[in-house]
């Protein structure tokens, strides 16, 4: 018996509705209101009551548990908080955070961060990530969680420990 044409389609249309498509790209401007850590904060958008939670892309700071994360996030919140912003989403990550690009007085935050030393530039699939030389400068100026003897990148540290609570 052979299938109708249009089967392998609703199929494919099943399967990605159950996987789920990440949120369309998206640019708007808002207020900080809080910093989770030093790659997370919540933005209320222009005209809106609801924040949205943003994780920033491109990079990974410190965990709050971990050697520098306390400080990545007092360097974030000194940066942004209470403060205008333009956001570029990507999609949402795996806790349903909106992922995206923030700007702060037209300098992008991510960047900000890994050249400060305040997190790392995250590559994908070994590719190099987008802050890479800013984070090697970092590196070689011994700033932020540089000037320690070993930071622990925050993936290998939540294998070892688990995310902080």
């Amino acid at each position: 018996m052979r299938l109708p044409a249009f089967v392998p389609m609703l199929v494919l249309l099943a399967l990605l509705a159950m996987v789920g498509l990440p949120a369309a790209a998206a640019t708007f401007g808002g207020v900080v209101t809080h910093v989770t850590d030093g790659d997370t904060l919540w933005v209320r958008p222009d005209g809106e009551r609801e924040t949205v939670e943003i994780r920033l892309l491109g990079i990974d700071a410190p965990e709050g548990c971990q050697a520098f994360g306390p400080q990545a996030k007092k360097a974030l919140a000194a940066r942004v908080l209470k403060q205008r912003v333009q956001v570029r989403s990507r999609g949402q990550d795996d806790y349903r955070r909106t992922l995206a690009q923030v700007r702060h007085r037209n300098q992008d935050v991510g960047a900000w961060l890994v050249g400060q030393g305040h997190a790392w530039s995250t590559d994908y699939r070994g590719r190099p990530g987008r802050y890479e030389r800013l984070e090697e400068q970092a590196k070689r100026e011994r700033r932020g969680l540089w000037a320690g003897l070993k930071a622990i990148e925050p993936r290998h540290f939540r294998r070892s420990h688990g995310r902080c609570l």
